[in-house]
């Protein structure tokens, strides 16, 4: 990559250190903590690739939720975010093109008729969902007749599901194996219906960090380096995503 324009640096590392955001209840890109209590694997990583084409120092925060993520870059409080792209958070912050893609389906319990995917937006169908998540806020949009039953957690939702006798459960297609272990007799429905863009995010008028921040993107994906780390922290259910 090209030399970094101290605009680039004024903006996303205005004390010679960069303040990165990552959600931590996505167990697929945040996988564990170091010895000295920091986030680790992919986002972390991502995170900490980007700091050194800065060439300064990291300051890696973690969040329990993807609004408080959010709200460190809009504040100021974070130069960058990593999280799922979508067109509700994009109207706070702008994404960059993703570099991973993760699949997100259903869920149905035993004996239910339901075999799929385009069966389950149907009248009477109910659906577990862990509210504004990138997967809840895409069927938000999109639903047409089937209702969402909201949780403030990926565990709730589950548990809701669970005791309200529900017709599925939205999720991570990785996160609904475990739970299908949990749960005898259920099943998970083939296919997707989205996949969750995990991207980079920066303040809106930060126009010329975007660009860089893109470039980056761009790199890492053609590099390999996207693809190491998934492999490297032995991660399934989600891929490299396509550059535009």
């Amino acid at each position: 990559m090209n030399s970094v324009s101290p605009k680039v640096l004024e903006q996303l590392a205005p004390n010679g250190v960069l303040s990165a955001a990552v959600y931590l209840g996505n167990f697929l890109l945040v996988t564990g903590r170091s010895p000295s209590g920091e986030p680790t694997g992919i986002s972390p990583d991502i995170c900490r690739a980007i700091a050194k084409h800065l060439g300064v120092e990291l300051s890696l925060m973690g969040f329990n939720t993807q609004a408080e993520v959010v709200e460190a870059v809009v504040s100021g409080r974070c130069g960058i975010a990593l999280l799922g792209s979508d067109p509700a958070r994009a109207q706070k912050i702008t994404f960059t093109p993703a570099h991973v893609e993760l699949e997100a389906t259903y869920l149905v319990p035993a004996h239910s008729p339901i075999v799929d995917l385009s069966q389950v937006d149907q009248p009477g169908i109910r659906i577990a969902s862990f509210d504004k998540s990138a997967y809840d806020l895409w069927l938000q949009r999109n639903l047409k007749y089937a209702r969402l039953v909201h949780a403030d957690s990926v565990k709730a939702s589950t548990e809701l599901f669970v005791s309200e006798k529900l017709d599925a459960l939205a999720g991570l297609k990785t996160g609904l194996v475990l739970v299908s272990k949990d749960i005898p007799g259920s099943r998970i429905l083939d296919g997707q219906f989205t996949g969750i863009q995990q991207a980079v995010a920066a303040q809106k008028s930060h126009i010329e960090s975007i660009e860089f921040l893109n470039a980056c993107v761009a790199e890492f994906i053609r590099s390999g380096l996207v693809a190491d780390l998934i492999s490297q922290y032995q991660v399934q259910g989600l891929s490299v995503a396509t550059l535009p």
